[in-house]
């Protein structure tokens, strides 16, 4: 139960699901309510499908390029930690994403789903928390769960975005999403030193 909520948690924070309502208003503030509706469950929909491809698929075109599993882990931490540096000092993930908006009629697949939901960092997570060497079947489709729930949370947020807007503002979504940066960071220098420590520990 206990690494369950601590799996919630850092899907929350790389995720972001928070972070993603004001790009989401933005994205869809020209369309009526039934196809902003028809937008959050599709976004929704597209950014669980990447994610859920990158976990069955990633670790098997890494191995077959024969990167290490040290070497992932240790520039997968480094990516998610840079990542994690941009939610912190940036402008924020909302205001970020809000700039790649260039065509309201596409806003479903980008920047909604990718790469406001399914982001990079969200990427290089799920695979890193579903490797086969690592994890057991069941505890790799445990993730797998998590990951469609905290989409599932993302998906009700974006349903209900002007109410959240409303209560929480623009400044109270920034300050959640450098927090969840903060945390995201931590568990990236977690990676790196467990990615160094076991390299070598095969050298020795």
């Amino acid at each position: 139960m206990y690494e369950i909520i601590n799996t919630i948690l850092f899907l929350i924070a790389v995720i972001d699901p928070l972070g993603s309502v004001p790009v989401y208003l933005e994205a869809t503030k020209q369309f009526d309510k039934k196809h902003q509706k028809r937008i959050a469950i599709r976004a929704s929909i597209v950014a669980f499908l990447i994610l859920l491809s990158f976990i069955i698929l990633g670790q098997l075109v890494l191995e077959g390029m024969e990167v290490s599993l040290d070497a992932f882990q240790i520039s997968g931490g480094v990516i998610l930690f840079l990542f994690a540096l941009t939610m912190i000092f940036g402008d924020g993930k909302p205001e970020s994403e809000k700039h790649l908006i260039t065509d309201y009629k596409h806003v479903t697949i980008f920047p909604v789903a990718i790469p406001s939901i399914a982001s990079p960092g969200a990427i290089m997570a799920v695979v890193l928390m579903t490797d086969n060497h690592l994890y057991t079947i069941k505890q790799q489709a445990t993730t797998t769960a998590l990951v469609f729930v905290v989409i599932l949370m993302t998906c009700l947020l974006l349903l209900a975005a002007n109410k959240v807007k409303e209560r929480v503002g623009e400044y109270g979504i920034t300050v959640v999403s450098k927090v969840m940066g903060l945390i995201l960071a931590s568990y990236a220098v977690q990676s790196i030193l467990s990615g160094l420590k076991d390299f070598f520990v095969v050298l020795q």
